[in-house]
């Protein structure tokens, strides 16, 4: 169950998206059964390669998801008044975290698939929420769903929720801590440092 648990979380965050053409409930089936399918095509992807994962990610998924807000909104009320270099660094602190914590869910992927739910939304809606089941051969479904918001002619994920626990509010209450003991900058100290001892691990 623990390893569902990490494949669901890295394909929320490993997840692109394409035009608004398409609603956002259509959008997530295609793309994630996309992804399955390139995962188990790519043998480096399985074992976690971190190079390999870096560069998806930045080629197609952070183009499609508003990954400012997610970081703002794990960071909360703190984030409005860290200077603009501060964002920043947490952003790439965080972003790098996330690739830290998903790598090597992407060797779980064997023979999942995705159940999609009835998308309960208004086609004039700007923020929806399109809840999906991650589906193993044994056992049972876990829940996968997103928080989406429209911007312009395109959907973006700015939340991901699995099981019931939304990953934005689990950073939240962690960041928060760190914030409350060292600041802002002891935040950015904390999670470059988790990040820097995870590095020498990183294949190349």
């Amino acid at each position: 169950m623990k390893r569902i648990l990490n494949l669901s979380l890295a394909l929320a965050l490993l997840l692109p998206l394409a035009a608004a053409a398409e609603a956002p409930d259509q959008l997530i089936r295609r793309v994630s059964s996309e992804m399955i399918d390139r995962i188990k095509a790519d043998t480096a992807l399985q074992a976690g390669d971190y190079t390999k994962m870096s560069e998806l990610v930045d080629s197609t998924v952070m183009p499609h998801v508003d990954f400012q807000r997610m970081t703002a909104l794990a960071v909360g009320r703190h984030w409005r008044v860290a200077t603009p270099d501060q964002q920043k660094q947490l952003m790439t602190e965080f972003r790098a975290l996330l690739l830290r914590t998903y790598s090597g869910a992407l060797a779980s992927v064997k023979d999942q698939s995705i159940r999609m739910k009835p998308l309960r939304a208004d086609p004039k809606d700007t923020d929806v929420i399109v809840r999906s089941e991650v589906v193993p051969p044994r056992g049972e479904p876990v829940q996968l769903d997103y928080r989406m918001s429209r911007q312009g002619e395109s959907w973006k994920i700015y939340d991901v929720n699995v099981l019931g626990v939304w990953l934005i509010e689990t950073y939240r209450n962690q960041f928060g801590q760190e914030v409350s003991s060292g600041g802002i900058d002891g935040l950015i100290r904390t999670l470059t440092d988790k990040n820097r001892a995870f590095a020498p691990a990183r294949k190349s």
